[in-house]
């Protein structure tokens, strides 16, 4: 049966409406960033397409405060936390899943429990907490809070559990071990749900700004968000220069995505049958 020629219009319209909500206010900020200094960026109808671009924005953001030393902080910061919610979360969710041990459903309800906590409210221990560790103004203080989300551990539990148990039935009557099935059998059919957490982990420590805010006090370890509030001025600001930081920030995004991207739409059981 074919679709009608409204409905189809109407679907398409729909699209294009939500990528422009989506995508709009990126390539604004794009556009806005290669504009000149004598390029109104108000103009009506907007301008996305610049008159002259230039690379000046970047240059004098460059000039203003140390961007690359705090994207490097940034950086090492957000790898950090992929590396430890990766690796927490993927052992905390098998064992949730497969393993069998007193309290498991409770951990269980602790870590859905710990998506209600909001993070405003936890602040303040933490902050005690870092500073009885004497790890305040480090980097380090600001990868543990994060260290291991519980929305992480919850997609593992989820992803191990729906493994076909046949698979490790199978591998138990070979002699294969705890671990060996963890790392042979269970993580290779979870490979979609490592990227997704891998993902949401870089983008989580990447764009996080209350949390180094409140830990930090040395511009040395500042992270790239707490640095590019230096941009916005007590009285006036260059939207010319905001808009470039933005770009800075988001473009580890952009290739986190690209290079993760096919693996982040596979499904949860991929690989399982195989070899």
């Amino acid at each position: 049966m074919r679709t009608p020629a409204w409905e189809k219009a109407l679907r398409y319209t729909l699209m294009l409406a939500v990528l422009a909500l989506t995508v709009g206010p990126f390539l604004w900020q794009l556009s806005t960033s290669f504009k000149g200094t004598t390029e109104d960026i108000y103009t009506t109808p907007p301008r996305l397409v610049p008159r002259h671009p230039t690379a000046h924005n970047y240059a004098e953001v460059a000039d203003i405060i140390p961007v690359w030393d705090y994207a490097l902080n940034s950086l090492k910061v957000a790898l950090a936390s992929v590396v430890t919610n990766v690796t927490g979360a993927s052992l905390a969710g098998y064992a949730l899943a497969r393993l069998r041990f007193a309290g498991r459903r409770a951990a269980t309800l602790v870590f859905v429990a710990a998506l209600l906590v909001p993070v405003e409210s936890v602040v303040v221990a933490q902050f005690t907490l870092m500073r009885q560790l004497h790890l305040n103004n480090t980097l380090t203080a600001v990868v543990l809070p994060g260290s291991i989300g519980a929305l992480n551990v919850l997609l593992m539990r989820g992803a191990f559990a729906a493994v076909p148990r046949e698979l490790e039935e199978a591998a138990v009557i070979d002699g294969a071990t705890v671990w060996q099935r963890f790392t042979r059998i269970g993580l290779p059919a979870v490979r979609g749900t490592l990227a997704v957490v891998a993902i949401f982990s870089f983008m989580g420590a990447w764009d996080d700004f209350l949390w180094p805010l409140i830990v930090l006090s040395d511009p040395r370890h500042f992270t790239l968000t707490v640095g590019l509030n230096f941009l916005h001025g007590t009285f006036t600001q260059n939207p010319r220069l905001v808009a470039a930081g933005t770009v800075i920030a988001v473009a580890p995004l952009v290739v986190m995505f690209a290079c993760l991207q096919r693996y982040f739409f596979r499904g949860v059981g991929e690989g399982a049958v195989k070899g």
